[in-house]
């Protein structure tokens, strides 16, 4: 007799059980004969042919008989006998089982009449459950084959939920009442379970349907009002072209739900409501803002060196710790290390280097002034609760420059005050952290913000008014003040012709001796250039006033 492991497959006696014929090879190691004579357990858990072991199966198992077998469609059919106790199982080095078997006999206590009463009602309501689905028709012809309360639950037995456990009790149960009524529950349970699905199946579908209705209303919408917008495109509305700049801007996540839910509200409150001039400034800022990535571009260091020097005389150690940063930049692609403080006297260099490093770069530049601010929205912005509120200075800098990497000089940033609105000071911290300025919130936009990729430059004159855990976010940078020799190469250099542009006059209607040049230095100058450029520029404007200049004029001490 073959033995035939299964496993979450319901054995009961007298029905017909239906087996794929890959199973039963797997589990006995042999094709199925019709006529075999078998015996089949069931498994506590799935495992394959080679993990039995003598406790792997539950102590009842039932007879049978292959009686069909069709190799072209892959199942066998199985008609059970008699339930039998395993006394004994002993499984070999080649897998093969063999058993120790004993009769166990069943109480027969169940009326035929009540058996097929229930079983009746059992298969008018399965007939009500498979109304109106594909397999009505294979319900009915499988309905009108069964004649017992095993046959049903045995027919059930792919599709019911119960685990091997629970199967196995029908198996178990000596009494047949026991086992109808144990079968009964089971399938009825099934019953209803399948109905709740197939209802639920048909709501998402109808639901789906209503979306996909929906979404293609929508498409149609919106490719009737571009045509619109493409004749007529002076009359596109207010409210169509925030939504466009919505849509083209790039925003994701919060951003693009916040822009979405402010523009619903403009359309529903109407242009005329209280509240129209804010929201509507509000979307306008957000999507002037460039929310995408800029892609990171190969940087030519020689030629970052060289825009350093056209601009700026001496300056080595500062320049070549400049050069080392972008070099960073370069090797990874994105923004990288430290924030840079420059610090030095006035008219040293420190804000207009900034200039160089954008066009070194080839990045936008932005100038935010610092001096004098006491609030600390000046930094994060204001709430739009307020009458009147603006975003902060550094989110006003990215929105003029349009881009999301823009080289940005905090300039003055020793002169910051505090007030009782707040220390801006403190404000500065998350904006000048690298682990924390690519969600940036501004207190105006109320949505994160990735500053990450921003080139932050401040610039001060001292450092004994810079909070410490601000100072301890940047590298110091000292600009040292300018020697006398140094002082004429720049006037010589780049002063010179800057200053006849300011007044209207070229190199060629004027020239300066290199003795008037060494006396504005000593007599007219301290540490910075800027007091340079003035007494250069100053006396050829007042000179072009009155009108007593030739042609060319050489000025002399």
């Amino acid at each position: 007799m073959t033995v035939v492991p299964v496993y979450n497959i319901v054995l009961v006696p007298d029905a017909n059980m239906y087996l794929r014929t890959e199973t039963y090879q797997n589990m006995t190691g042999k094709s199925p004969k019709i006529g075999e004579r078998v015996m089949m357990i069931a498994l506590r858990e799935r495992k394959t042919r080679d993990q039995f072991a003598e406790d792997s199966f539950y102590p009842i198992g039932v007879t049978g008989e292959v009686i069909e077998h069709s190799p072209e469609n892959g199942f066998l059919v199985i008609h059970t006998g008699e339930r039998r106790n395993l006394d004994q199982v002993t499984v070999y080095s080649d897998h093969s089982i063999e058993l120790g078997v004993s009769r166990r006999e069943a109480i027969d206590d169940l009326d035929p009449e009540l058996e097929k009463e229930h079983l009746m009602k059992l298969k008018q309501e399965m007939i009500r459950a498979a109304a109106g689905q594909p397999w009505e028709s294979g319900i009915r012809t499988y309905l009108a084959q069964i004649n017992s309360m095993n046959e049903a639950i045995a027919m059930m037995s792919p599709w019911i939920m119960e685990g091997a456990k629970e199967r196995y009790e029908l198996l178990a149960a000596d009494s047949n009442r026991e086992r109808m009524e144990l079968a009964e529950k089971i399938a009825y349970q099934n019953v209803e379970m399948n109905r709740i699905n197939t209802e639920a199946k048909n709501a998402q579908e109808e639901d789906y349907q209503k979306l996909y209705r929906e979404q293609a209303i929508k498409k149609q919408i919106d490719y009737l009002q571009k045509e619109l917008d493409q004749m007529h495109p002076d009359s596109v509305s207010d409210l169509r072209r925030l939504e466009l700049a919505i849509d083209r801007s790039g925003m994701q996540g919060d951003a693009q739900k916040e822009a979405k839910k402010v523009l619903n509200r403009l359309k529903q409150e109407g242009q005329n409501s209280q509240e129209s001039g804010m929201l509507y400034d509000y979307l306008d800022f957000v999507t002037s803002l460039s929310w995408k990535r800029e892609k990171a571009a190969d940087i030519d260091l020689n030629k970052a060196r060289r825009i350093l020097d056209e601009d700026h005389y001496g300056l080595k150690k500062v320049k070549e710790r400049i050069i080392q940063q972008i070099a960073v930049m370069n090797l990874k692609k994105q923004q990288a290390g430290s924030i840079l403080l420059f610090v030095g006297a006035p008219g040293t260099g420190k804000t207009s280097i900034g200039k160089s490093i954008a066009r070194a770069l080839d990045r936008e530049y932005v100038r935010v002034s610092l001096g004098g601010v006491r609030d600390e929205a000046d930094i994060r912005g204001h709430r739009r609760t307020y009458l009147g509120a603006m975003p902060g200075r550094i989110m006003d800098g990215i929105s003029k420059s349009g881009v999301s990497n823009p080289v940005m000089v905090l300039d003055e940033i020793d002169k910051l005050g505090q007030s009782y609105n707040g220390d801006p000071a403190s404000a500065l911290l998350e904006v000048l952290d690298p682990e924390q300025n690519n969600t940036f919130t501004d207190h105006y936009m109320n949505v994160p913000y990735d500053l990450s990729d921003v080139f932050f430059i401040c610039t001060a004159n001292s450092l004994d008014t810079i909070p410490g855990p601000l100072l301890n976010r940047m590298e110091v940078i000292s600009f040292q003040g300018y020697t006398p020799i140094e002082k004429y190469a720049i006037a010589r250099e780049h002063l010179f012709a800057k200053s006849l542009d300011k007044v209207g006059l070229s190199c060629d209607q004027i020239s300066i001796s290199d003795d008037a040049i060494h006396a504005l230095i000593e007599d007219y100058t301290r540490e910075g250039a800027s007091a340079v450029s003035r007494s250069i520029w100053i006396p050829y404007a007042g000179r072009r006033r009155s009108g007593i200049w030739r042609s060319r004029i050489s000025w002399l001490r």
